[in-house]
């Protein structure tokens, strides 16, 4: 992923990873989305921002939810603390399903003055 990521044109501001809540990271010990973000940032280096995108809401998983309650499930789930400078942004992810996850991350996003979102998965299901 990162070395097609490097034949890229432009890169973004900054890397973000799709984020869990903090009783999940708990609970799972690791975030899959930071692992491949962080290698990314190693690989590329664009600056990976942490703690400022967070999941707010414990969703409940979205693995066994159909598209429209994967849309309910996230809604009002994310918030980011804007950083000065930063208008364009890459959410790293480590599947897209449905796309519900980030969409509600790029609105989050946009509604705090994200010009420029970019979704990169590791995979498409």
């Amino acid at each position: 992923m990162a070395q097609h990521i490097k034949t890229l044109d432009k890169t973004p501001d900054a890397l973000m990873a799709v984020p869990l809540h903090s009783q999940r990271l708990k609970e799972r010990g690791f975030n899959q989305s930071e692992l491949i973000a962080q290698h990314i940032h190693e690989e590329i280096g664009t600056p990976l921002i942490h703690h400022y995108l967070k999941r707010i809401v414990n969703t409940a998983s979205q693995t066994t939810l159909k598209a429209n309650e994967r849309r309910k499930n996230l809604r009002n789930a994310f918030s980011y603390n804007p950083i000065k400078n930063i208008k364009s942004v890459a959410i790293i992810d480590d599947v897209v399903t449905t796309g519900s996850t980030a969409n509600e991350i790029a609105k989050t996003l946009k509604k705090q003055g994200v010009h420029h979102v970019e979704i990169w998965a590791f995979a498409r299901a």
